[in-house]
């Protein structure tokens, strides 16, 4: 299967916004400024003659088949394009033997690029090996999830993986406002309002692809282009929230207390509003990340895990799957019992550094490793508690001055109930004179 972007077929049939706006240099690319600088592996790839196998491993609408395109268009490779979805093995080995027919006769090397690879089964992985191996291809293999774990080993140290990163709201913008001004775009024919610019850019959630869609859309419904006109081109309506105004912190500082309220319905529905206005979900993590210790900490440590495994799979598979994995930490912390006591004693403990409540540290307690430091008494008399009975042992461990001070005082709700009665206990233990 060749190139989808030869000539003769952009005449047969007008092609996507998308696809005609795909740049034809690494220096009309947008975004991804970390791997196309000088003498980054795309700019060794672009200015050599020498074949490379790569693996582009981003959320969509980033860019992957963009670069492929680029190289190939660049280099003057032959451009073949392979899905995973629906191709096999056949299809896999038909392309690398047409690619090592032409290179023999012509010369000229091929970009096989390999989209979704990560759906491709071991044998049909297997399959790319020799044209690898034997560098008959320039292998390129775009895909949306952790090439570790879904492609083999043999494959993916062979080739070089470069990772993309979601386009930020910047880009997109120059995404959107060169698709308006640009021959092979709309060519000026439309006006994007300022504020149906910003509406495309939060619906885009970094993704170029859908940006150009959703633009496109509306442009063949109106010339000057609304809000209310990409409202109706895709069925979505506009959610009034300026993240650097009222509504931004008016939404999160709801979503914050329907949590610490244990009124989950509440907390997702604040979670869909700032989702669905294009709130970077990175930031919604983070503020579940800090509420799992800030207002449940102790009274279910679990909590924090969720927080922040959902914190790295937003990062990992981003939106609009990310929502699910926001959304299941937003329940465990709504439906958590809730204890302040980890901020409390952290912000205590802060307080009396900062007034000056600092003392020395402990003889028995100071490093004793390095040379000379017996000699200075350090470590003497210290008891290793792993010696006594419980793993407890009597002895001074905080300075002078914050001796008798109290930071952590446990609540008795959930999991912090029996975390209070041990620590009653301990600290009873080690005051005792």
């Amino acid at each position: 299967m060749d190139s989808l972007f030869d000539s003769a077929a952009e005449e047969a049939t007008p092609q996507p916004l998308a696809v005609r706006m795909r740049p034809r240099t690494l220096d009309e690319v947008i975004g991804q400024r970390h791997l196309l600088g000088p003498g980054t592996p795309l700019r060794r790839l672009v200015e050599s003659e020498a074949p490379m196998s790569l693996f582009l491993w981003g959320p969509p609408g980033t860019g992957k088949t963009t670069l492929a395109y680029v190289v190939s268009n660049v280099t003057q490779r032959r451009f073949v394009e392979i899905s995973a979805v629906s191709a096999g093995v056949k299809d896999v080995r038909a392309a690398i033997d047409n690619a090592r027919r032409e290179l023999g006769m012509t010369g000229r090397q091929t970009v096989l690029f390999v989209d979704e690879v990560h759906r491709f089964n071991k044998a049909q992985q297997d399959a790319l090996l020799p044209a690898v191996e034997n560098r008959w291809v320039t292998f390129i293999g775009a895909t949306t999830e952790n090439p570790f774990f879904s492609v083999i080993s043999p494959l993916l140290s062979r080739s070089l993986l470069l990772t993309l990163e979601s386009l930020s709201e910047d880009d997109v913008r120059a995404v959107l406002r060169r698709a308006v001004s640009d021959p092979r775009g709309l060519g000026g024919r439309a006006t994007l309002a300022p504020e149906a610019l910003e509406h495309l850019v939060r619906l885009a959630g970094g993704d170029a692809r859908r940006s150009l869609t959703y633009l496109e859309a509306a442009a063949l419904l109106a010339d000057d282009i609304t809000v209310e006109v990409v409202e109706k081109a895709v069925d979505k309506a506009a959610v009034r929230y300026d993240r650097q105004g009222d509504q931004h912190y008016d939404v999160i500082s709801a979503f914050i207390k329907s949590m610490r309220g244990s009124d989950a319905d509440a907390a997702l529905h604040y979670l869909a509003r700032m989702i669905e206005a294009g709130e970077d979900p990175r930031f919604i993590a983070r503020r579940i990340v800090i509420f799992a210790s800030e207002d449940v900490g102790m009274a279910d440590p679990t909590c924090l895990q969720t927080a922040v495994a959902a914190a790295q799979a937003v990062q990992l598979i981003g939106l609009p799957e990310g929502q699910i994995n926001l959304a299941h930490a937003v329940i465990h912390c709504a439906m958590a019992p809730k204890s302040n006591a980890v901020v409390k004693a952290i912000g205590a403990a802060v307080g009396d550094v900062r007034k000056g409540l600092i003392g020395q540290v402990p003889g028995h307690l100071r490093d004793a490793h390095y040379s000379g430091a017996a000699k200075l008494g350090h470590g003497d008399g210290y008891k290793y508690p792993h010696d006594f009975e419980h793993g407890l042992v009597r002895q001074e461990y905080a300075p002078e001055q914050v001796r008798d001070r109290r930071y952590y005082e446990p609540t008795r709700h959930g999991a912090e109930a029996p975390v209070a009665e041990r620590w009653a206990k301990i600290r009873d233990f080690l005051r005792k004179s």
